[in-house]
């Protein structure tokens, strides 16, 4: 499924984090106390989501699919990396990402 081959992406773009994560909190934070920077963060997610969308659309999904895929892929990825650097948090980026896209499945397919 496309949203299975994204997630493998995520993962794999998620990895390299592993060894930065006192940077991903303390960016997160300076973003979470600044609107500018939030705004700015909203819109580079908007800009992967749409780039996202479009490479999904050349390899054959319908610009409705395309655009539903991407959009999920940067909630999964969102909520992993929001896991990923809590301070209670050890496990690795993608895992997390892969148990953000197991709850996706769970409920939107009742597994």
């Amino acid at each position: 499924a496309p949203i299975d081959a994204v997630a493998a992406g995520l993962e794999a773009v998620g990895a390299p984090l592993q060894e930065r994560r006192a940077i991903g909190r303390q960016r997160a934070a300076i973003i979470a106390a600044n609107p500018e920077l939030r705004a700015r963060e909203l819109i580079k997610l908007a800009a992967w989501s749409a780039a996202l969308a479009d490479t999904l659309q050349r390899r054959g999904l319908s610009a409705a699919a395309a655009r539903l895929t991407a959009e999920v892929a940067i909630v999964v990825f969102r909520l992993a990396f929001d896991r990923w650097i809590e301070d209670t948090n050890d496990r690795d980026f993608p895992q997390l990402v892969r148990e953000a896209l197991d709850q996706l499945k769970a409920v939107t397919v009742g597994a």
